[in-house]
């Protein structure tokens, strides 16, 4: 059969917070394909699709924010009699939604149901939804196909471990990969990343600090791999191992991307990140930095012990952090997600407008009722941060403040700073 797997885009243009990684889930769904079918990957991001071309299988990967618009090119393939399979986050969530738009839904981890979908489309016996009700062991989970759908400019990406067992009320990770936390043999990584062209790559890992020895292990069989890498990671794991940020280092870390979300210890508390320790921020910036890795701070504003002033007094504390870069978030209730229910059941959603769970600050989309402001004041107060944040003076501050970090690290420091200041320009109206 020819096959084409498909990563909708609500819009065609490229802006400073689209996502330039490649579509990893799709290029893990051609590695699991069997090799008697023909496999065409099209990011919508970067590609037109062509919807008179002959396929026999589309396959579509959502997650919320480009739900609506892959549920529009499900119903055109249908049109045309090609079947239609949907997966992803949001499918996961709502398979029942889903479905009304395709011949099958994949829920969850597909390296099983993948293939028995396929077998079961030839014998004419297609099946409704596909879920395994075991997760996917490390050693089932293959290399993606890099070979393919490799675009100029592009960072690919790659996945060490699947899983989180943290459990943020708001993260949807669980809806597909779950809560029990796998790590992939680290020989098969790294055979991985040998197959991948592209100097930098990007870890699509919930976090590399869930397990330090398995990441330590790894770091120490990339070193000599001439790699420049992004992940993410826990602040006070990353601050209390001296070990692991001087490992991450040697092996080509470039920026550890942390999810800080707030100074406030009840939200800390009540989202279940019982890893973060907010006295404990500074100290462990500082010892990242003392190993010249970029950090990158990731804030989420809306929890429900903001009030209108968190605006000013994150900047604030984000300016005494002295991280090198950071991005601004609203809260956004996923469905799947604890969030969602809570929310769903206090009368709270405000909207079902898939397309606006975009969660990005310059957005500007609230779809809930925020508990002591406005949507407007959410949504304005979000974007006003990081248009402060990302001052020529704030960062000329950032620039004199670096430390340690080689020519590389600070030249992609400055350029990125000047590329958001730029970005978030053309937003100042207030």
């Amino acid at each position: 059969m020819k096959i084409l797997l498909l990563s909708p885009h609500p819009n065609k243009t490229i802006t400073f917070s689209s996502i330039v990684f490649s579509s990893l889930t799709l290029k893990q769904l051609a590695a699991i394909t069997p090799e008697k079918h023909s496999v065409e990957i099209v990011d919508e991001k970067f590609q037109e699709i062509n919807f008179d071309k002959h396929y026999d299988v589309v396959g579509i990967s959502l997650m919320t924010y480009n739900s609506i618009r892959g549920y529009r090119i499900a119903d055109e393939f249908r049109r045309k009699g090609i079947i239609v399979v949907l997966g992803g986050y949001h499918p996961s969530a709502l398979p029942e939604e889903a479905k009304q738009h395709a011949d099958a839904v994949v829920i969850g981890e597909a390296e099983r149901t993948w293939p028995q979908l396929l077998e079961d489309i030839e014998k004419g016996k297609l099946k409704p939804f596909y879920l395994d009700k075991m997760v996917v062991k490390p050693e089932d989970i293959p290399p993606a196909r890099h070979d393919i759908n490799n675009h100029k400019f592009m960072v690919d990406s790659i996945q060490a471990s699947r899983g989180c067992p943290i459990g943020c009320k708001f993260c949807s990770i669980r809806n597909v990969e779950g809560i029990k936390y796998r790590t992939r043999k680290i020989d098969d990584v790294i055979k991985e990343m040998h197959s991948i062209k592209t100097k930098k790559i990007f870890f699509a890992d919930s976090s590399l600090t869930i397990k330090p020895s398995f990441t330590k292990a790894l770091f120490k069989e990339m070193v000599g791999l001439n790699k420049r890498f992004t992940c993410f990671g826990n602040i006070n794991t990353l601050g209390a191992d001296d070990e692991l940020l001087k490992l991450s280092s040697e092996a080509g870390c470039l920026r550890w991307l942390i999810g800080i979300e707030s100074f406030n210890k009840t939200n800390i508390s009540y989202i279940g990140k019982k890893s973060n320790k907010v006295e404990e921020y500074a100290k462990a910036i500082r010892k990242i930095k003392d190993y010249g890795i970029l950090t990158v701070g990731m804030f989420i504003f809306g929890f429900d012990n903001d009030t209108p002033n968190v605006f000013e007094n994150t900047l604030q504390s984000i300016l005494e952090l002295d991280l090198d870069s950071a991005f601004f978030n609203i809260l956004t209730p996923y469905p799947g997600t604890p969030l969602y229910a809570k929310f769903e059941s206090e009368g709270r959603i405000l909207t079902k407008d898939w397309s606006r769970y975009l969660s990005r600050c310059e957005d500007q989309s609230v779809v809930f009722k925020p508990k002591y402001m406005t949507p407007e004041q959410l949504s304005q107060g979000s974007l006003k941060t990081a248009i402060s944040y990302y001052s020529i003076s704030n960062i000329a501050k950032r620039w004199l403040n670096t430390r340690n970090a080689n020519i590389h690290k600070f030249m992609y420091k400055i350029s990125s700073n000047i590329s958001s200041h730029l970005f978030y320009k053309g937003f100042i109206k207030f």
